[in-house]
């Protein structure tokens, strides 16, 4: 693939880790596409607000990231063997002045193709996503970003799921997609300029960017108001889960007394285990009184809401 001559590169090579971060949160990036349409299940559109904005700091290194770095090459590779294809690496960051909220830092480059190659790496685990050809849809939004800024026909998916299986996809290029997800992006990206968070979801995501970001600490009170409808509905969604929880308890003990001893219950359509296991676990109280410096303490702060008595 020959990039078109409006693409924008700066390299990246003689970057520092620090100046790499600094120009990806300038804009959106491939892996941050699906968060912001509700794809992933690693980020929100909370969080990469957060993260653009620098009210959070990066993601720490780990070792599911720098496993999917060492094993970008070998994936590319097992893509080449079983396409007979080519590809080079664009060791750059790409911006397309059509797009002036997005860039792409992209894997591969398909040579003598207009298209490009993502390569993933992902657990055993997560092998029932791939089954009947279909693959997890954070991983399409960031193919159809990575067209929007580069121009691409198509894109190609490399996956090696760790110790089970191997397997290649092809997007073509659709461009209500792009122009879908295109301006999906530059709506978020007008909070990133006002320095206006979007709304809040329920999603983890969210939850632990509220938490990493309000630490706590202030003993003053504050007022909420105009929130009395949505404490009151929080409070009504507690007790009706509270009496689901229950009734849910009240069918599985049904259903334990029918099997008794048996680990194993069938009914037509249905299976049914009652398995029995064993775990280890830590005796707290007695690591607290002879080895207390094997303890770690940690921070929390705890949400609770009390409805008052009318005086």
């Amino acid at each position: 693939m020959i990039l078109p001559k409006n693409i924008i590169r700066t390299p990246t090579l003689p970057l520092s880790h620090s100046d790499w971060l600094d120009i990806r949160r300038g804009s959106i990036g491939g892996s941050d596409a699906g968060a912001i349409v509700g794809l992933s299940q690693y980020a929100s559109p909370y969080s990469v607000w957060a993260d653009k904005t620098g009210r959070i700091q990066p993601k720490e290194d780990n070792e599911t990231m720098r496993q999917g770095r060492d094993l970008e090459e070998y994936v590319a590779r097992r893509w080449a063997e079983a396409t007979g294809k080519r590809v080079r690496r664009e060791n750059a960051i790409l911006k397309n002045p059509a797009y002036p909220f997005a860039h792409a830092n992209i894997d591969r480059l398909v040579i003598g193709e207009n298209a490009g190659l993502e390569c993933k790496t992902t657990s055993g685990l997560n092998l029932k996503k791939f089954k009947a050809g279909v693959f997890p849809e954070q991983y399409y939004a960031q193919c159809v970003h990575y067209m929007a800024v580069t121009g691409a026909d198509r894109w190609y998916l490399s996956v090696v799921v760790l110790g089970k299986e191997f397997m290649h996809f092809r997007l073509e290029r659709d461009q209500e997609e792009i122009d879908a997800l295109m301006a999906a992006e530059k709506d978020f990206w007008h909070y990133v300029e006002a320095n206006t968070p979007p709304p809040v979801d329920g999603l983890n995501a969210t939850t632990e960017t509220l938490n990493a970001m309000f630490g706590g600490g202030d003993p003053n009170g504050v007022q909420l108001f105009g929130r009395e409808k949505m404490l009151q509905e929080l409070q009504d969604t507690k007790e009706q889960i509270k009496e689901l929880e229950t009734r849910q308890k009240e069918l599985e003990n049904t259903l334990k007394q029918d099997m008794g001893d048996h680990e194993l219950a069938t009914c037509p359509g249905w299976k049914v285990t009652w398995k029995t296991q064993k775990r280890m676990s830590t005796d707290t109280d007695r690591v607290k009184k002879e080895h207390p410096e094997l303890l770690k303490e940690t921070t929390t702060r705890v949400f609770r809401v009390v409805k008052l008595k009318e005086s």
